[in-house]
């Protein structure tokens, strides 16, 4: 294991251990890690490369798919890099800055896309429940306000976090059980009290999770309804396959990130490589599939990238 002389001169450093318990098996570890993001960064630049050249995919709904796309982008390389730094080198050193930008930018990016899962889920509600007006209420403006909203949202509730951790008193072990600096993870290398970080965390947690949840929760309540009113099957099932492809994405991002959270509060009991494996695969596999999810299940975009491969 390696140790690092912390002394008062030399910046803060913390150790990264990768995956406890599951050391040995670091190399076979990254071959999943290595195709999982060679994939995903292939299928969201795919998106993005698609919606730009195509110009009748310059609507609302592959505007909202491009912004997930970066934010899946932005999500796995925050972290990934530096995972396979660890697993193929044993570079397992971070300074405190460098572990406290990793966070800030990760929990940015990942409140951003909870914000644009909620837009896409408001987008899914106009589509069903008012499509008249769909092309007035949801334009191309409109939707790039929405997510610098979200983005502006969550850089004013992710910033504190890493300035509360900062003020920290930090042990002389610094070493974090984690290929990244999860919040809770740097807080159990604190020798002061971090009362006030945890707290501030249970916060973020009702403000973001609980209340995009609610409004998620709150708009496919009002599709069902609309759903239900609709006497045609045909109908129905082309207002469900509508839904399909979010709803999907959705269950994917948040699943994880609520079990991450009840297990690092309360799962005391569960071993912690399963815990670091699965808060990794939550920024790995959504990635991955969510562009393979909106391909299969979009007709008019899986016709546009189709077209591509068959003019090489």
């Amino acid at each position: 294991m390696s140790t690092f002389n912390i002394t008062s001169s030399s910046p803060p450093m913390f150790i990264l251990n990768g995956i406890p318990g599951l050391e040995a098996a670091h190399i076979w570890i990254s071959i999943p890690f290595s195709m999982f993001y060679i994939v995903s960064l292939l299928g969201n630049f795919t998106v993005l490369f698609v919606v730009s050249k195509e110009q009748p995919l310059h609507k609302p709904m592959y505007l909202l798919l491009c912004m997930l796309a970066l934010t899946d982008i932005g999500m796995s390389t925050c972290v990934v890099p530096k995972a396979l730094c660890i697993f193929w080198f044993g570079y397992k050193g971070i300074t405190m800055d460098g572990c406290l930008t990793q966070m800030f930018f990760l929990n940015t990016v990942a409140a951003t896309q909870s914000a644009i899962i909620v837009t896409m889920a408001f987008d899914s509600y106009i589509a069903i429940c008012d499509p008249l007006r769909y092309a007035t209420i949801l334009t191309n403006a409109r939707i790039t306000k929405l997510g610098l909203v979200g983005l502006i949202r969550a850089v004013l509730f992710i910033l504190p976090v890493p300035l509360l951790l900062r003020r920290l008193p930090f042990c002389a072990n610094r070493i974090i059980p984690h290929t990244y600096c999860e919040p809770i993870a740097v807080m159990k290398v604190s020798c002061g009290d971090t009362i006030v970080n945890r707290m501030y965390g249970l916060v973020i947690a009702f403000v973001i999770i609980g209340l995009d949840l609610t409004l998620i929760g709150l708009s496919y309540g009002l599709i069902i309804r609309a759903i239900l009113r609709i006497s045609s099957k045909r109908t129905h099932c082309k207002a469900l396959n509508t839904c399909t492809a979010h709803i999907c994405v959705m269950l994917m991002s948040y699943t994880p990130v609520l079990f991450s959270v009840l297990t690092h509060r309360f799962g005391h009991d569960i071993p912690a490589h399963v815990h670091i494996l699965l808060a990794n695969l939550y920024l790995l596999v959504p990635p991955m599939l969510n562009p393979i999810i909106y391909g299969v299940k979009t007709k008019e975009f899986r016709d546009k990238v189709v077209k591509y491969p068959s003019r090489i």
